[in-house]
């Protein structure tokens, strides 16, 4: 390939020398000298890398560029400005933008070359971690005058393991994967696969979907594909007349892989890329880099080119014709910024935000969310922060009217709030008549339009899910009909959501709503609480302090005063004072109730609430009695040290740290066993020098490691096989 007419001048400035290493800087000057370039060239695009351009230094490192074997060519000038959203037509570089009309005209398909093994590699790096079985196929038939996959290939083979043995192989593919027919070219898999086949059902990432056209010029089909922004993490040519585009859908599930990748075939349609439809289950087959297919080469084009991720596209595609405000400049603002929305709750909560309260059930969330509706009605403490006072609509989704009015009564009284604003109240009950939250949040905001309510509480979401909790976009859209809610009615919204099944002491508390991680990040506070595990110790000490104060109560209004400090903090010693100087009504009266004070304590439970906020810095985790009906804050302290349930122990911690450390270490071990068994000989019988020589290991340690992992030595050949086989 030769480099006109300033063609690399051009690419040049599509690189931005500051975002590249040490050695891909080198390999540009070596490309321009190459090339035939001056290195004016190269010293002149490096002074825009302020940070790290030395006069003189491009001089230096030129002189030392000398020709050898493989060097290093204009291509890699191309590559790298390919990535960075240049394209090539007819000689000439062009930009493409969202505006621009596409022409082109047909030609050959000049991409640039490197070493075979090479371009396998990067492709393998761009779209598996190191530990993921990658799917392939090398053997072909030709069938009615095409080549087609002969078999379902190979997948028991890591990203890791091939990318090592592909660096070693000396360029020769087949070495690694197997010999191919040059007349048909090789395959591989996109999406990382079990190791168990090659099925849909063995795909353990819907990570990847195909974009394939083969009506159109290939020019015309890359164009398309940059102009379109599409996130693909590989752009292979097929070497005969498509691309292929290996497009980033991270997609949850196999449900949300096929709607996302039927959204993306018609933006593709869309505008101008004809899809082979055929090409939408993940675990399908796409053209292997860096193979010979009849009379032209497989080859990588590029990778990690458009927008980062699906999600990403997605939003860009379907905001170019937009109704969204216009970009702000922060100077036009520095010296009027806009006002910033008053506290609701003070320190955690401001009007027209949002807020999540997720715990697991006896936790009383709908008490605590009853207890918030009378703070705000009254502009009242909430679990000891100060809440700004109006109107407030409690949605109530669960409960019945009888009940749900009940327990509001019941939480007044027990709060010793007076009612002096209990017309600041309104409670929607939809108990048996609840729809998904896209179709109730219009219905709302309906109702609720001329109300002035500064805070909307739902209770409880799982009641008007939209979709399948555990999908990120699915409940991405639930939680959008929270903003409309908010922005609607400008009031906050607040709402509550169970935590996840099993212990939740050893997860951080955004972690333990059930479902998506949405549910942490959407909102602008999450208060999660959890269940303290209180010991028989505390409560013995709960009681004796109750019985201790009932009797100071009842012996003060008769005025006894007999006792010492002591005495005051000891039970038994406060009941034989009562016993003596009450009467025995008096005495009755208090033994009722010390007893019913002594139940209350046995049935109450302790919680503890952490806070994520992202308008006010976090504030210490705050304890509370759960004293039905009603949360009461621990001023005293009882609860400072008790452990949530499921938290381990320091030496717990420790000891499971230990236990995972060795099982991963057991599992490698197991792992190079099994992979040099198949190795060393091709999968026939080894001795242990020979497995010990493939793993550079002691002879002890390959002995040691067939016992442990269920192998033997065949008693006649010497020959490893696994245990209880009858044959070598």
């Amino acid at each position: 390939m030769s480099f006109n007419n300033g063609q690399l001048n051009e690419a040049l400035k599509y690189i931005d020398p500051a975002n590249l290493d040490y050695q891909t800087w080198l390999y540009v000057g070596m490309a321009l000298k190459h090339e035939g370039y001056s290195y004016d060239v190269w010293d002149e695009w490096s002074k825009s890398d302020s940070g790290r351009y030395h006069a003189g230094e491009c001089e230096k490192k030129w002189d030392s560029f000398t020709d050898r074997e493989n060097p290093v060519t204009g291509a890699t000038i191309i590559k790298l400005a390919k990535d960075n959203g240049m394209t090539f037509f007819n000689g000439e570089s062009k930009a493409l933008d969202w505006e621009d009309e596409i022409s082109y005209e047909a030609g050959g398909n000049d991409f640039p070359e490197r070493e075979p093994h090479e371009q396998l590699i990067e492709y393998l790096r761009a779209l598996f971690s190191p530990d993921e079985n990658v799917g392939y196929v090398v053997a072909s038939v030709e069938k009615d005058g095409k080549f087609i996959p002969a078999n379902k290939g190979n997948c028991d083979r890591t990203a890791g393991q091939l990318i090592d043995r592909l660096s070693k192989c000396g360029g020769d593919i087949g070495r690694v994967l197997g010999d191919y027919n040059p007349k048909a070219g090789a395959w591989i898999r996109f999406n990382p696969l079990d190791g168990k086949g090659v099925k849909n059902e063995n795909v353990t990432d819907f990570r990847y979907a195909l974009v394939e056209s083969d009506c159109l010029d290939v020019k015309e089909q890359y164009a398309i594909i940059r102009k379109l922004e599409l996130p693909a993490r590989a752009l292979v040519y097929s070497g005969n007349k498509s691309l292929h585009a290996i497009v980033n859908i991270g997609a949850d599930s196999y449900d949300e892989y096929r709607k996302r990748v039927e959204f993306l075939y018609s933006v593709c349609q869309k505008h101008g890329l004809k899809i082979d439809t055929q090409n939408k289950n993940p675990s399908r087959l796409s053209r292997m880099p860096g193979v010979i297919r009849k009379d032209s080469k497989q080859c990588l084009i590029a990778t990690n080119i458009g927008k980062k991720s699906f999600s990403e596209w997605s939003d860009w595609v379907e905001g170019i014709n937009d109704d969204l405000p216009e970009v702000e400049n922060m100077e036009t603002v520095w010296d009027n910024l806009p006002e910033l929305a008053e506290p609701l709750i003070e320190g955690v909560l401001r009007q027209g935000h949002k807020m999540l309260v997720a715990g697991p059930s006896k936790a009383g969330k709908s008490y605590a969310l009853i207890e918030l509706c009378a703070a705000i009605a009254e502009g009242e403490k909430w679990l000891g922060f100060k809440c700004t006072k109006g109107k407030v609509l409690y949605v109530n989704l669960e409960l019945d009217r009888a009940s749900c009015l009940h327990r509001f009564k019941d939480v007044y009284s027990a709060l010793g709030f007076k009612t002096e604003n209990i017309r600041n109240i309104d409670i929607w009950n939809l108990r048996g008549k609840s729809v998904p939250m896209d179709k109730l949040a219009p219905k709302l905001i309906c109702r609720a339009a001329k109300k002035e309510y500064i805070a909307v509480i739902i209770d409880p979401i799982y009641k008007v899910i939209t979709g399948d909790e555990n999908s990120a976009s699915d409940m991405s859209n639930f939680c959008n009909q929270f903003d409309k809610v908010c922005t609607e009615l400008s009031c906050a919204v607040i709402y509550c959501h169970h935590h996840s099944k099993g212990a939740q002491g050893a997860k951080r508390s955004m972690d333990r709503a059930s479902g998506s991680g949405v549910f942490a990040r959407d909102p602008d506070a999450l208060l999660d609480l959890i269940e303290l595990d209180v010991s028989e110790s505390l409560i013995k000490e709960e009681k004796n302090k109750a019985v201790c104060k009932l009797c100071l109560s009842a012996l003060d209004k008769i005025g006894y005063s007999d006792y010492s400090q002591d005495d005051t903090v000891t039970s038994q010693k406060m009941m034989s004072h009562a016993k003596k100087a009450l009467s025995e009504t008096e005495f009755a009266e208090l033994t009722a109730k010390i007893s019913e004070a002594e139940r209350k304590i046995t049935m109450r439970s302790a919680w503890r609430i952490d806070g994520t906020l992202r308008e006010f810095p976090k504030f210490p985790a705050l304890n509370l009695w759960f004293d039905y009906p009603i949360h009461r804050v621990d001023e005293a302290g009882a609860l400072k040290d008790l452990n949530a349930e499921g938290d381990l122990t320091s030496w717990q911690v420790m000891n499971e740290k230990r236990r995972k450390q060795a099982k991963k270490q057991n599992d490698g071990n197991k792992e190079k066993l099994e992979q040099a068994l198949l190795n060393v000989n091709c999968g026939e019988p080894a001795t242990v020098k020979e497995v010990a020589e493939y793993l550079d290991v002691g002879e002890r340690t390959v002995r040691r490691w067939l016992d442990k992992f269920d192998y033997e030595l065949d008693s006649r050949t010497k020959l490893i096989r696994k245990k209880d086989s009858d044959t070598t």
